[in-house]
């Protein structure tokens, strides 16, 4: 599916969030997430020594609309900030992890998701990212 303005306008807003917190070896990721009240929320991942204790930009951005009384989640997206080293410094839309297709599908399972393919932007519902999900 394509996006439309308001798509474009989440992904400025996780871009706009890892530009303004990022920190090297801290925070790369940033995401934003558009409820289907139509209220943004951005948040940044949060890096660890001990990379098991890292929690993910999407769980956290999650968590702060569902502090703030959001349980019905539209669109979601995550960026990457590079690193200082690289030499493409573009922030770039990337894929969620495995840990949070099943966050994401766990607490909005109509939820989309924004993704770049080639040199294109697309959204999917979460389920066509992670298909035949387990029930309870």
């Amino acid at each position: 599916m394509l996006l439309d303005q308001e798509d474009f306008h989440l992904i400025d807003v996780a871009k706009s969030t890892i530009e303004r917190l990022y920190i090297d070896g801290k925070h790369h990721i940033g995401a934003a997430v558009r409820t289907k009240s139509g209220k943004i929320y951005s948040a940044v991942h949060l890096e660890a020594y001990i990379g098991r204790v890292s929690v993910c930009a999407e769980a956290i951005v999650l968590g702060k609309a569902i502090s703030e009384g959001e349980s019905d989640f539209d669109t979601i997206v995550a960026v990457r900030h590079p690193d200082p080293s690289q030499d493409h410094q573009e922030i770039e839309v990337v894929s969620p992890c495995g840990i949070c297709r099943e966050l994401i599908s766990d607490y909005g399972k109509d939820t989309y998701v924004i993704l770049k393919r080639e040199d294109k932007y697309i959204k999917m519902k979460i389920n066509e990212l992670l298909p035949e999900k387990y029930t309870r």
